[in-house]
């Protein structure tokens, strides 16, 4: 380990995914399992990594087998799992899914009364490693429980300071928010709406899908929504909008570009590998039509695939299907 500065710094869930080895069976009939990392912001630090970023995870693990799986593959799959605490109080989370393609994917969380990745404390965060990250990823669902959400804010907090000292700027360059909204994990829409108000101040990149824009601003028309989070203070928004493609909008350009077309086989790695990509792209300081078309090309791989952490994909497979695609843009 070196004390050099991550290239993606992520906080929040992580836990153990259960998955069917049948697709097209309900769990009652399922006969055979495979078990994988999961939890979106771990997902997110593979594909950053697979990608060849340096990428670490703060998150909870529980004092379990499950939580010395997850922290060893962290590990194997090139994660930094040195800001992975463990909580004794609760069990490491894990998820079970049914496979239903193309675009039924029912998701089975067991994580109550709480999780351990909702434990994380300000303690628990590195501040001089989230000051000096040069990419911050967070999700909503670290907004939905105390004590995570005040470190979150925290991070943020910290994240500011380096930026205000440095050069009078009030957010850090590359401080994303997922906009992730789970019902499950909140006691109403309206709380989560709060929450999501409060750190959209802290970050400059958000991304969501529309149903994640209406619960954060109010808005599902991808351009009214990605005007409210431009209108808030974030410099770039990206809206997907399933098979219309993706949004990417800041004050100086907007494109949308057009999904890849995949024979889905699990859809609900899709996103992180997106965000991974999408992190990638940003680091690499790509024009946003390349980020955005590299990242559909980055969640479209990983759809067609059953699992999510190791079904991330390498450059030369994400650069393989954008360039096939590099006419699917649209500047609008």
């Amino acid at each position: 380990m070196t004390n050099q500065p991550y290239d993606v710094l992520a906080i929040g869930r992580c836990g153990v995914d259960v998955y069917p080895l049948q697709v097209g069976v309900g769990l009652e009939d399922v006969e055979t399992f495979g078990k994988f990392l999961g939890g979106s912001a771990a997902n997110v630090t593979v594909a950053a990594a697979r990608l060849g970023n340096r990428a670490a995870l703060i998150s909870g693990v529980g004092d379990d087998p499950f939580g010395r799986f997850v922290r060893a593959e962290l590990t194997r799959l090139g994660v930094d799992n040195r800001y992975v605490t463990t909580h004794g109080q609760f069990p490491t989370p894990v998820t079970f899914c049914e496979i239903f393609p193309p675009d039924d994917f029912p998701l089975y969380f067991y994580r109550k009364p709480s999780a351990p990745d909702l434990q994380i404390s300000t303690q628990d965060v590195d501040a001089d490693a989230v000051r000096s990250a040069r990419l911050f990823w967070a999700t909503v669902t670290g907004l939905s429980e105390e004590p995570s959400r005040t470190a979150h804010f925290a991070a943020w907090a910290a994240r500011d300071e380096r930026l205000r000292e440095e050069n009078g700027q009030s957010r850090s360059p590359l401080t994303v928010l997922d906009l992730d909204y789970r019902p499950m994990f909140w006691a109403s829409p309206a709380a989560a709406t709060e929450q999501v108000q409060r750190a959209l101040t802290h970050v400059t990149v958000a991304v969501g899908n529309r149903e994640e824009c209406e619960i954060a601003v109010g808005e599902s028309n991808p351009h009214k929504a990605a005007d409210a989070l431009l209108d808030l203070g974030v410099e770039l928004a990206i809206v997907k909008q399933g098979p219309r493609g993706v949004l990417g909008k800041s004050r100086q350009s907007s494109v949308t570009v057009a999904p890849n077309e995949v024979d889905v086989v699990n859809g609900l790695g899709a996103g992180d590998a997106f965000g991974g990509s999408l992190c990638h792209g940003l680091l690499n300081g790509w024009p946003l039509e390349k980020t955005l078309r590299y990242a559909n090309a980055a969640g479209a791989i990983v759809a067609g695939r059953l699992e999510c952490s190791t079904a991330m994909p390498t450059s030369a497979e994400v650069a393989e299907l954008a360039e096939q695609t590099a006419l699917g843009a649209v500047n609008v």
